[in-house]
């Protein structure tokens, strides 16, 4: 059973920047496309940046321009640079394989506060 750790979530005043990564226990960072998600407090987890398996990436509407997602195969690792944050990129960020995939078990998720 693959285990995914997420980390790097914190309390950022907007316009602040954030390096989340996250950590999987198999070697799935070279086999499956992975994303990551972020769920609001109140609402549904959501989608916010994903790989393809042809290793273009796609990103929610809201964080276009300002979150990149990256990957490193050799550690097993994907992060997610946020920059420009802003209030409403509050949430929980969890990482899984991308949605087109079954979904492994859920981590703890990493808590990305956006506040003043």
């Amino acid at each position: 059973q693959v285990q995914l750790v997420e980390s790097g979530g914190a309390l950022v005043q907007p316009g602040g920047s954030l390096r989340l990564s996250c950590a999987a226990s198999g070697r799935i960072v070279n086999i499956d496309p992975m994303a990551w998600y972020r769920q609001a407090p109140g609402k549904q987890r959501d989608l916010v940046a994903a790989f393809t398996y042809d290793g273009t990436t796609n990103y929610a509407d809201s964080v276009l321009g300002r979150f990149t997602i990256s990957r490193d195969i050799t550690k097993n690792t994907v992060a997610l640079q946020m920059n420009s944050l802003k209030p409403d990129d509050t949430g929980v960020y969890y990482c899984n394989r991308a949605p087109s995939l079954p979904l492994l078990s859920w981590g703890q998720g990493t808590q990305v506060t956006v506040s003043s």
